[in-house]
């Protein structure tokens, strides 16, 4: 008894050493408050908050108005339409690019939408450069939800139902375009993913296993230097080789129009791969599979190639197994089931 005793004595001081696992929640509360938050170890956003105090009403306000399709032309589209959280806020698999009023298709795959608030430009040509301007170019723009800023505002402004919730985040029911943007920033702002296997092991509480720490040194020398951590990206501008798509699209040169911008698209990234397919910026992969063969056979030496892609990425069939089994330790799919970021009905 004595001996039991003593290597219980002993467990209970090893045990005891270890790190509490961490509960976390995608959105912080406190009381009627709802929080940013910048998970330990990460940058500083770009996008603070600092201006557009974040509250439980605007939050809920903004959540409204992110799944409204009163918002566009006929009435059938809303934000939540090509940005659905059982696909990390993309479009899903079976839309390769974005759909609008009318049955109309766009020629880019809708972006995932997390971790918003460390971009600092948006959109695949980063045409955006602040999260509260973000929703004004699907709004008006004629292939998506083709409708004038100011038909929407007065929408809103005449239904019961936002009289109501502006009245409870703003303290009277009167819209502005300030208010209505600063309201769906919070709502996408706090859409923060952070909470994947790979967290966990960098929180201490979990261990990769043999083939995900391979994984892991295979990313780290092949993939980092675009997909740097813990976002997973740079967010820089880059041609990764995509033989140019039927689209014809110039990508940030849209926006520059500077010559070495041509077919440069922003760097996605790699978090929640395994929810956001398709994949590249006209969703032209279905597979990662297919995603890794681009790489080592698929690169076309375009204008503008990013000089780093010009060898490929060459790796065995066991490092790319391993590959993806780490980059399947980046989802989260707490974000993407979260009860806060549901459509309310």
């Amino acid at each position: 008894m004595e001996t039991f005793a003593r290597i219980f004595f002993i467990f209970l001081i090893i045990t005891s050493c270890k790190r509490d696992p961490k509960v976390i929640e995608p959105v912080v509360s406190n009381g009627n408050v709802y929080a940013p938050l910048v998970p330990e170890g990460w940058p500083n956003p770009v996008y603070d908050f600092s201006g557009n105090e974040v509250s439980y009403d605007k939050f809920t306000l903004g959540r409204y108005l992110f799944y409204e399709p009163m918002l566009s032309l006929d009435t059938t589209i809303s934000c939540g339409s090509c940005h659905m959280q059982t696909f990390g806020f993309t479009n899903g698999p079976s839309h390769p690019v974005s759909h609008g009023v009318n049955g109309l298709l766009g020629k880019r795959n809708a972006p995932a939408l997390f971790n918003l608030t460390w971009q600092p430009k948006l959109m695949w040509d980063g045409g955006v450069n602040n999260i509260e301007n973000q929703p004004i170019g699907p709004i008006q723009n004629p292939i998506e939800m083709h409708l004038p800023l100011g038909n929407a505002l007065a929408r809103v402004a005449a239904s019961p139902k936002y009289k109501n919730l502006f009245k409870n985040a703003y303290g009277d029911t009167v819209v502005t375009s300030q208010r209505f943007f600063k309201s769906i920033a919070q709502f996408m702002g706090l859409m923060v993913s952070y909470n994947s296997k790979y967290d966990k092991v960098k929180n201490g509480n979990y261990v990769f296993t043999a083939s995900e720490n391979s994984g892991y040194t295979i990313f780290k020398n092949n993939c980092a230097v675009c997909h740097s951590e813990p976002l997973f990206s740079d967010y820089t501008f880059r041609n990764n080789g995509l033989p140019v798509s039927s689209y014809q699209d110039s990508g940030r040169y849209r926006i520059t129009l500077n010559a070495s911008d041509i077919f440069k698209f922003k760097t996605p990234s790699l978090r929640n791969l395994g929810l956001t397919a398709p994949y590249m910026h006209d969703g032209r992969f279905t597979t990662l599979s297919q995603v890794l063969s681009h790489y080592e056979t698929g690169i076309s030496s375009t204008l503008n190639l990013d000089p780093i892609l010009s060898g490929g990425i060459i790796l065995t069939a066991q490092e790319k197994n391993d590959l993806l089994n780490f980059l399947a330790t980046l989802n989260d799919y707490s974000l993407f089931s979260d009860e806060h970021f549901k459509e309310i009905h």
